[in-house]
């Protein structure tokens, strides 16, 4: 005889029966589940610092204030951002923010190929790193549609998008004037992303914003007390059964 589904949380069936009332249940749960959260520091002051740092580095190259012989040079340089910026997107992905994890990992990527092709000089490396470029700001405009509610990140993005976009149509087409330019879109970004780690990391340690950042809609609830914080927290992503 098939077994009849009880219709409640850890019944025989997964599915639950027409009479489970989900309202009903919902105080039982929260009584008897519990969610643990671990404390961690925002790991965003790293990975815009690195952003702003490297950021200059490859302008200058770009820009012709770095001799063209010292290519690997700017590569060993920009090698150690790749590490560091996925470090910061696994602890992004850890601190629960999706988009933050998604952007730093892609930019780990991004330090990483501009790295190799730069070390290595392969034959059409820079056509190769110019379409790379060009997706990759495509990628950074998306990104930049989700990022409204943190309008410091968004600012980032907003020149990072240009900047990649610039930089790869200069590599397709081996032009040093539209290489000069997405060098000036570089130094720009480097600007913004330094700001921005600045007053992040002025935010971690002071406990309260003290540079404007601009958090609206659930990124301003870091002024809010813990259970604003923690509302709805059973139904985000690592909590629920399914992503």
């Amino acid at each position: 005889m098939a077994e009849e589904s009880t219709g409640r949380p850890g019944g025989s069936s997964d599915v639950p029966s027409p009479n489970y009332d989900s309202a009903r249940h919902e105080a039982d749960l929260r009584s008897i589940v519990r969610v643990n959260l671990r404390a961690l520091a925002t790991p965003l002051p790293l990975g815009f610092f690195t952003v702003a740092i490297d950021s200059v580095v490859v302008s200058a190259y770009q820009f012709g204030i770095l001799p063209t012989e010292s290519q690997a040079a700017v590569a060993l340089v920009v090698l150690p951002a790749f590490i560091l910026q996925l470090t910061v997107s696994i602890f992004s992905l850890l601190c629960r923010d999706a988009a933050a994890s998604t952007l730093m990992g892609c930019f780990a990527a991004s330090w990483l190929v501009e790295a190799g092709i730069f070390f290595v000089q392969p034959a059409s490396g820079k056509e190769v790193l110019g379409i790379f470029l060009i997706a990759f700001s495509i990628f950074i405009f998306l990104i930049l549609l989700t990022a409204t509610a943190k309008r410091a990140l968004a600012a980032v993005l907003v020149v990072a998008a240009p900047r990649f976009f610039v930089s790869g149509l200069a590599s397709v087409t081996d032009n040093g004037s539209i290489g000069k330019a997405g060098a000036v879109l570089g130094f720009a970004l480097a600007a913004v992303a330094m700001y921005t780690a600045w007053a992040l990391l002025f935010e971690e340690t002071r406990g309260h914003e003290v540079l404007p950042i601009g958090r609206v809609g659930p990124a301003h609830a870091t002024t809010g007390d813990l259970a604003s914080q923690l509302r709805d927290i059973e139904r985000e992503a690592g909590v629920r059964r399914t992503l």
